[in-house]
């Protein structure tokens, strides 16, 4: 029997305040390429949900992220966010005070880890915190995933009221669109995700990951936790 392969057209729509705009998703184009081509001259769109057949954008002016490197200053806020309920049950290494953040966090401020540790802003304010890395400078995590050449990633919004109001995938965009820059070579993101954590996972869909195999990573105190590996195809969806 003769296997026939059928390209499936990728529709591409951009909300610009009440305007939408629908398009086609021409061949070797990502679909970040093909919201930036239907909509020339305004800001850049931003990915609202890539989990359905449509992949939706949006122009939106009134709501900036931005990634910015994590500081010494921010430290303080790193401390309070972990220590809020809803990061705690999902990050359960502590970070009980500041002299802990420190010496956790100073050699990859200092650009001695191969870890680099990123501030989320939204519209100048600082709400959440993104670490990553290759992972294949991790060995033992390398075993686990399938592409040790992906950039790993993992993430909070550390400030309460932010979550739930769909700024996870904002800022997994803002995330994934810089690191084009800084790692033109890389083809995957990669993020494994509780498998309980529902928010987290539809924040990975919406900005354009896909999830795959389920595996059990250990954790520093013995234990082991299912998570969900999920990729972000970076030349198909920011190109």
């Amino acid at each position: 029997m003769t296997r026939v392969e059928v390209e499936v057209e990728v529709k591409v729509e951009v909300r610009v305040d009440e305007d939408t705009f629908l398009t086609t998703v021409r061949p070797g184009e990502s679909w970040w390429a093909a919201a930036r081509r239907t909509t020339p001259g305004v800001d850049d769109p931003v990915a609202v949900d890539l989990s359905g057949g449509v992949k939706r954008f949006a122009v939106d002016p009134s709501l900036k992220v931005a990634l910015r490197p994590l500081t010494y200053g921010d430290l303080p806020d790193v401390v309070t966010w972990r220590a809020a309920d809803h990061v705690r049950r999902w990050w359960d290494d502590d970070v009980p005070d500041l002299d802990a953040a420190i010496a956790k966090y100073a050699p990859r401020i200092e650009g001695t880890s191969a870890t680099t540790m990123w501030v989320w802003e939204v519209n100048g304010r600082s709400v959440g915190l993104a670490q990553d890395y290759r992972i294949r400078d991790y060995p033992d995590h390398a075993l686990l995933v399938p592409d040790p050449d992906a950039i790993g990633v993992d993430y909070l919004i550390g400030r309460p009221e932010w979550v739930g109001r769909g700024i996870g995938t904002r800022c997994l965009w803002a995330w994934a669109t810089q690191l084009r820059d800084r790692h033109p070579d890389a083809t995957g993101a990669f993020a494994a995700p509780d498998h309980r954590n529902r928010a987290s996972l539809r924040a990975l869909a919406k900005a354009g990951y896909v999830e795959g195999l389920w595996f059990d990573e250990p954790q520093a105190d013995g234990s082991v936790d299912t998570v969900v590996g999920c990729t972000l195809d970076l030349r198909t969806v920011v190109g």
